[in-house]
């Protein structure tokens, strides 16, 4: 498989993780990298078990131990240079519920770098830009209003 591929197939698994609720999963895919919030070093969350924490703690999960979302990557572009290897893709998250109609609840761009060691490729980080917000009581834990406006 060639690297484009592999990495690809890293950012849909990481969509197919969170809709899963399988959260140590999405910890194990930065089991050698970091999130950064907000753009920034200092807000960095570090390797699986970080990762993995801060899903546990901002992601609501209803009783078949989903978000009941569905996050669809889109405009994926990647770029290869040897054993580095950088994307921007776009995201758009969608969740229904009883009383709750399907629809988009929040949507950006996601800007990944990812290494290649001896046993594949991994994330590296994964910065999220958030640019459109809609009702997303019913998927998250914490409060983003203040983060966007």
């Amino acid at each position: 498989m060639d690297a484009v591929t592999e990495i690809r197939n890293l950012i849909f698994r990481y969509a197919r993780a969170i809709d899963a609720g399988q959260f140590s999963e999405i910890g194990a895919l930065f089991s050698r990298g970091k999130i950064l919030l907000n753009g920034t070093e200092g807000d960095a969350i570090i390797g699986e078990t970080a990762v993995t924490a801060l899903y546990e703690a901002t992601t609501r999960r209803y009783d078949d131990g989903t978000p009941r979302t569905h996050h669809l990557t889109s405009n994926v572009e990647v770029n290869v240079e040897q054993d580095q290897a950088s994307s921007v893709s776009y995201f758009t998250v969608f969740q229904a519920l009883p009383g709750f109609d399907l629809q988009p609840i929040i949507s950006g761009k996601y800007l990944d770098t990812f290494a290649l060691c001896d046993d594949g490729w991994f994330f590296e980080t994964r910065t999220m830009e958030v640019t459109l917000t809609g009702d997303l009581s019913k998927h998250l834990l914490i409060d983003l209003t203040e983060k966007t406006e």
